[in-house]
């Protein structure tokens, strides 16, 4: 399994546009924290890096955050896109992909396409564009036309919960107090998250051993599935990140698995939300599908592209759909209601609530117009999220001109669209399609191999 894959032209191709698209955003692949990452979020393959990340121009392009830095480097950007030709690497993949088994190739145009519509953000910000329609940006990384969330099944839900828990309330106002009551009272102290960390990764990892691996190919049942560090992180406009590695080797060449996480250190949660974080970020959630990815490229079961995670993709979407999921997963329920006590259904209802928020944050300042303030607003009142997360969502990560118009609609959009599945498919069939066992696919192109 530790030998070296050979590398085709249409690999280096998928290299030198990813990671190109990457450096012109400001990201940088080999950062160990996210802090520093932003589309590329792994290179695990062993393959070297490609002339877009080793370019001269490329670690000022990085250092500068991109076109969307503070300050923007546009020398350094001129030079950068005189010599790599991003734009043409991403318009040759699907003049590589003839011949290609059809679900690779529909994989790797949808991949493509929404790389060019991340070239023309960038045009646009440079001035060198028109401005990039909101329903483009929405459709190449979720597959589906713009849409407000609908969030008032789960908030009457909460409210009865929490009312059952003994926090009643009458109206918006009081179940914002109440949700936040509620959170108050089982708020966890940051001295105890490494504690709770490894004690909710242990019992994760042992309810997927009982509810998710009899479903899997023997072959992935020895991998590792949570090899992961937890660290604080100051001052960060997430409220945390997964950074998958994979780099490590054990003396006999297989991979070691690992990743880290970093946690904000001003993040407010509850430990029922953080059960549902738990799972989300680590087992069965992104640690685990990385892991499998990385042991079925090692095994030749994947291609090249599965080993460079995607920002702002339809791959992405697939995968923060099934890590939204992977709590029901660990349980091996469908619904939330199944889950083993009410605190818990609190816990990751308000979860889904704050991505419906994300969603609605898009929405509402790219398709709506609205200020900071009023999407803060309509945040807090309609998808109970705290008072943090609710000036992040609009603020930082609503109003980026990447991430607000591509990313934050991908974790309703995959979470809907997972449940979806798994409510329609028994788990023997759809657990080994959503963890890579019949081959990459992403949000769009899943059910070809259902």
């Amino acid at each position: 399994m530790n030998e070296t894959r050979e590398i085709t032209l249409l690999d280096r191709l998928v290299a030198d546009a990813i990671i190109g698209i990457d450096t012109l955003w400001g990201g940088d692949v080999m950062h160990p924290s996210g802090t520093g990452r932003l589309i590329a979020d792994s290179w695990f393959s062993g393959a070297p890096l490609p002339p877009a990340y080793t370019h001269p121009a490329a670690a000022k392009l990085r250092e500068a955050g991109g076109v969307a830095g503070k300050k923007t480097e546009r020398k350094a950007i001129d030079i950068y896109l005189s010599d790599v030709d991003i734009l043409g690497a991403i318009r040759e993949i699907p003049e590589k992909t003839t011949g290609l088994p059809a679900r690779r190739r529909a994989y790797l145009k949808g991949l493509a396409n929404c790389l060019e519509v991340m070239w023309d953000l960038a045009m646009e910000i440079l001035g060198k564009g028109e401005k990039v329609p909101y329903e483009r940006c929405i459709r190449a990384s979720t597959g589906l036309d713009p849409q407000p969330s609908h969030p008032k099944a789960k908030y009457n839900r909460v409210r009865e919960l929490l009312s059952r828990a003994g926090y009643p309330s009458s109206g918006s106002a009081e179940l914002v107090a109440a949700a936040d009551a509620w959170r108050r009272d089982r708020m966890i102290p940051p001295s105890s998250i490494p504690a709770l960390s490894s004690a909710f990764i242990a019992e994760f990892d042992r309810l997927s051993q009982e509810n998710l691996l009899p479903h899997l190919p023997r072959a992935l049942h020895p991998v590792a599935r949570a090899n992961i560090r937890f660290l604080p992180i100051a001052n960060a406009w997430f409220s945390g990140s997964m950074n998958y590695l994979g780099r490590m080797r054990k003396s006999n060449g297989n991979p070691e698995y690992e990743a880290t996480y970093e946690i904000n250190n001003s993040l407010q949660i509850s430990v029922p939300e953080f059960q549902q974080l738990i799972s989300h970020e680590v087992v069965p959630g992104h640690v685990t599908t990385y892991a499998y990815m990385q042991n079925l490229y090692e095994r030749g079961k994947v291609d090249f592209e599965a080993t460079v995670l995607t920002m702002n993709s339809l791959g992405a979407t697939l995968c923060e759909g099934l890590a939204n999921s992977a709590i029901l997963i660990a349980y091996g329920v469908t619904e939330v209601e199944h889950l083993p006590d009410e605190d818990l259904q609190i816990g990751v209802l308000l979860a889904l609530l704050q991505d419906d928020a994300k969603n609605q944050s898009s929405y509402s300042t790219w398709k709506e117009g609205l200020a900071q303030s009023e999407v803060a607003t309509i945040l807090r009142r309609d998808y109970l999220v705290s008072a943090e997360r609710a000036e992040k969502l609009s603020g930082a990560w609503g109003r980026h001109p990447l991430l607000g118009r591509m990313y934050l609609p991908a974790y309703r959009a995959g979470t809907e669209k997972v449940a979806e599945l798994r409510r329609k498919h028994p788990p023997d069939r759809i657990l080994p399609a959503l963890y890579g066992c019949k081959g990459l696919v992403d949000i769009v192109t899943i059910e070809d191999v259902i």
